[in-house]
């Protein structure tokens, strides 16, 4: 089931009960029902006013669902193998790309289905954002009077619905939640693209801890949802999800997406005020993204109705760390010794009373016996004597020689050699931001998950390698290091995104604390370059830090006429 909740297509929320051949069709091949957002989860928001109605034309003719079936193959290549949503003339399919040999998604419904039209422009103004926050839309194709969707299908991906049904979030993941969510959707409006399906099951989070989101723009499209009032109404998603990670609650009165609603008649309250222990800062962080609906933030702070604005109240906030590493107690060993037990307590109580033996009688003294005694110490006696005299005859010789040679002898005052050195872990990293906006701060971990195919990307930039000589990017990017203690550094190595860009590395003094401008870093590891396709630097004498910056000024050329660069993998040495 853990592969079918990950890239099943999130079902519709028709704000009542589906209909009975969707339920039928919603069963998987175990036997149960796959469906990420219910018939009974009502509607996303009370009274709200978005859209047409519930977000669909009512006055749509919509024709039947493809009558397709497990096996059927799409353009020789796409093998459908289990229908996952069946609903409003649409069908989405668990699939198998044969030439690719991998497991795909796909959307299926009639060429003359209303919505086709703006299905295919949906998809394919999706796949050419190609932001890797988002579940990538393959292939977008009118065929044989079918129009069909192909994306990416996570396996070891998991849906934002089960981990929140595993209880509230720690605050560090919570953070990690909206700081991520909130900068890929700003990059999407960026693109003029929307989600307005931004729901639990809209969310995966890999095994890398990276969440992504799926469903842009063809989800809303899929269902003819539109909406006045876009970037707010996915800010507010946005805010709805932080909500629900920190509480375990729907900010609404109405039950949805597994979760308990809020209390008839109370309206919105914080979510530190709906369960104990909530951090503050999020808790008002995400009052500030639903302040949208007409509710007070707790402080006296401007709403934020664009993900853009969110996710700079994001960047602006003191950072939420991972919570310290807890070590289980060591178990307490008995290490008494008794006869026929070993690790064990005694089968005798307490108060028992053990037998005492006898002491073995002392050997008989006899002539013959005193005689081998004093024969044997006189042996010993003279053997020492011996050994003491050639030991001595030795050191003369020794020193002999060394008084005719002037040999210099090795005294124990030498130091040893240096231990070779260790891989140092690294407890966090941000992106360096010194004029205070991010470029991609979602991606960092990227960068130090141990996995060579995911990487901190920057945009591309046109015209200029120096970040597009953008006035905001006059000091470049790069990604700053958190040893979480003062360490010795004695090596570092950067595995970077593609070759050829300027790069150097700096480490911050060793009382430092949270540095985020290029003066906090006054301790230089490896001087500018121009890096290929790693960067490594050695030192002669260590250096005391905990914070590491990789300094990136210059991008290299993507064979797009644009500049484009990042990195892959950080490992430290100590």
């Amino acid at each position: 089931m853990a592969e079918r909740s990950t890239a099943a297509v999130d079902v519709a929320d028709n704000g009542g009960d589906e209909p009975s051949a969707a339920k039928a069709d919603e069963a998987t091949n175990d036997g149960t029902t796959q469906a990420e957002e219910t018939g009974d989860a009502g509607p996303e928001k009370p009274g709200s006013s978005e859209g047409q109605d519930d977000g669909r034309a009512r006055s749509e003719t919509v024709p039947a669902t493809p009558d397709v079936h497990s096996g059927h193959k799409l353009a020789e290549r796409y093998r459908l193998e289990e229908c996952v949503t069946r609903l409003d003339g649409f069908s989405s399919w668990r699939a198998v790309d044969e030439k690719l040999r991998r497991a795909v998604g796909v959307h299926l419904l009639p060429a003359g289905h209303p919505r086709a039209r703006s299905v295919l422009a949906a998809a394919r103004s999706s796949a050419l954002l190609g932001d890797p926050r988002f579940v990538q839309v393959l292939d977008a194709v009118e065929e044989d009077d079918l129009v069909y969707v192909v994306h990416e299908w996570l396996p070891d991906a998991v849906e934002l619905t089960a981990l929140l049904a595993a209880g509230p979030m720690e605050a560090h993941d919570a953070y990690q939640l909206v700081s991520q969510l909130s900068h890929a959707m700003a990059a999407a409006h960026r693109e003029g693209l929307t989600h307005l399906r931004l729901t639990p099951g809209a969310v995966l989070r890999s095994s890398t801890g990276q969440y992504r989101i799926r469903g842009l723009a063809v989800n809303a499209a899929l269902r003819g949802i539109t909406s006045e009032r876009p970037l707010r109404q996915d800010t507010e998603a946005i805010g709805a999800l932080l909500y629900a990670a920190l509480t375990k609650r729907w900010p609404y009165e109405s039950d949805a997406y597994g979760l308990s609603g809020l209390p008839k008649g109370m309206g919105l309250i914080a979510p530190d005020q709906v369960r104990a222990g909530v951090h503050r800062g999020l808790s008002e962080l995400a009052m500030r993204a639903l302040a949208n609906d007409g509710a007070t933030a707790s402080r006296q702070e401007p709403p934020c109705t664009t993900p853009d604005e969110l996710a700079k109240a994001v960047a602006a906030m003191p950072r939420v760390r991972p919570p310290e590493p807890t070590f289980a107690a060591q178990p307490v060993y008995q290490t008494t010794y008794q006869q026929g037990t070993y690790g064990r307590p005694s089968s005798h109580p307490p108060s028992a009373t053990q037998p005492v033996l006898a002491p073995p009688p002392a050997p008989l003294q006899s002539r013959t016996g005193r005689i081998l005694k004093w024969s044997v110490s006189a042996l010993l006696i003279a053997a020492l004597g011996l050994g003491s005299w050639q030991l001595a005859e030795i050191l003369l010789d020794q020193r002999k020689g060394s008084d005719d040679t002037g040999v210099t002898q090795q005294t124990d005052d030498e130091k040893p050699a240096p231990a070779p050195p260790k891989p140092l872990i690294i407890a966090d990293a941000t992106e360096f931001m010194p004029d205070g906006s991010g470029i991609q701060p979602g991606d960092v971990p990227n960068a130090i998950d141990d996995d060579s195919s995911t990487a901190w990307i920057t945009p591309r930039y046109r015209g200029f390698a120096n970040f597009g000589n953008l006035p905001q990017r006059q000091q470049g990017s790069g990604i700053i290091v958190d040893l979480g203690k003062v360490q010795d550094v004695r090596s570092i190595e950067v595995d970077m995104y593609r070759p050829g860009q300027t790069t150097a590395v700096f480490g911050a003094g060793p009382d430092a604390s949270s540095p985020s401008s290029s003066a906090d870093f006054p301790q230089r590891i490896a001087e500018k370059q121009v890096a290929g396709r790693t960067l490594k630097e050695e030192l002669e004498k260590p250096i005391r830090t905990r914070y590491i910056l990789i300094h990136v000024t210059e991008l290299p050329e993507d064979g797009t006429g644009g500049y484009r660069g990042g990195i892959a993998g950080i490992s430290v040495l100590g």
